[in-house]
């Protein structure tokens, strides 16, 4: 996609999305047959869920054809949240992430895996699991020395309202 057609969708659709309290990660426009795919992406302190979604697709859809946004021929419109795969780019990003396992790749070369306890301006304070019976650690490390993030899934941990109970 054009960098000024992304530009001008990014502008149409922020403020639909921004009104319903959500944050538009990205817009994706790739061909799908004959047709057009266009992704956008969209997420929140407190997730997204499928309903809403499914009103956000219809208010953009009906924007998108009260304009000539997406020119002339048909495209297929996909409103969604991220996943959970998706990199850590933002700070918002590891601010939601607080209490996740992620795997970083170091600035200097290397690779961490901790859980994001906190997160600020600078930097995150991490617990690093203990190897081989050890006890976890803290690390601090600042945002200027990750070169790449993302969330590990993790299938056996209980979250906090599992723990709490």
């Amino acid at each position: 996609m054009s960098t000024t057609q992304s530009d001008r969708l990014r502008g149409l659709l922020e403020p639909l999305v921004a009104a319903r309290g959500l944050d538009l990660e990205d817009i994706e426009l790739s061909k799908a047959g004959k047709r057009r795919m266009l992704r956008i992406i969209v997420d929140s302190d407190e997730g997204v869920e499928l309903d809403a979604c499914a009103e956000l697709s219809r208010e953009v859809s009906d924007r998108l054809d009260e304009t000539d946004a997406m020119g002339e021929g048909e495209y297929v419109l996909e409103v969604s949240s991220p996943g959970a795969d998706r990199p850590l780019t933002e700070h918002r990003h590891y601010v939601r992430a607080i209490g996740r396992l992620v795997k970083f790749q170091l600035a200097e070369g290397g690779e961490l895996i901790a859980r994001i306890l906190d997160a600020d301006d600078e930097g995150m304070d991490l617990e690093v699991p203990g190897v081989k019976g050890r006890k976890p650690t803290a690390r601090r490390i600042a945002f200027a020395d990750v070169a790449k993030a993302r969330v590990e899934i993790e299938f056996n941990r209980k979250d906090k309202k599992e723990e709490e109970a």
